[in-house]
């Protein structure tokens, strides 16, 4: 959180102000923006416009109490339009069915989770179901939400979701032969 006269001399375009917001805030914003994106400059472009919305923008946001909430958005919206824009993300249309068994959890694999950094896990699966897990997982959006954030249909993006826990559990167990 933001103090209220830092809030209010970012509204006056104070540029100590920007300088000391952005000192604060662009280390968490840059690891937030490259789960999102397929590599740092994409996540380092994404922060910069980011930024640059938030200054010049300021003004709608509503309160120094709601900055971070606000700034948070922004980077992720901004991480997902560099995304967007690159359109060669593949999501894979399936009939959801066949992908909504879920396997019973394995208490040894939950347990092993801890020991990968979620960074090196978010870097290394791939864009399209990052994407639908980031948003359903830490941003709390439902599949409709989803579909409509990401342009794709609802079931595409229940499929990537538990593509996306498959994959995971894979490359979890992967990492557990590799660690023996």
């Amino acid at each position: 959180m933001i103090s209220k006269e830092t809030f209010d001399l970012l509204k006056q375009n104070n540029r100590l102000a920007q300088k000391q917001v952005y000192d604060a805030f662009s280390g968490k914003m840059l690891a937030i923006a490259k789960s999102y994106t397929n590599n740092l400059s994409d996540a380092e472009d994404a922060l910069l416009k980011a930024f640059y919305t938030v200054f010049t923008k300021i003004d709608t946001c509503k309160g120094a109490e709601f900055f971070i909430f606000w700034l948070r958005r922004i980077v992720i919206n901004e991480a997902i339009s560099i995304v967007r824009k690159q359109k060669h993300i593949l999501y894979i249309e399936k009939d959801i069915n066949d992908d909504l068994q879920d396997e019973p959890e394995d208490i040894e694999t939950q347990n092993h989770l801890l020991d990968i950094p979620i960074e090196e896990l978010l870097s290394e699966m791939p864009l399209g179901y990052k994407l639908v897990f980031n948003l359903y997982v830490f941003e709390e959006k439902k599949h409709s939400e989803i579909a409509e954030i990401l342009n794709i249909k609802e079931g595409t993006s229940k499929s990537q979701f538990n593509k996306a826990k498959k994959w995971l559990k894979e490359f979890i167990t992967q990492k557990q032969s590799y660690g023996k």
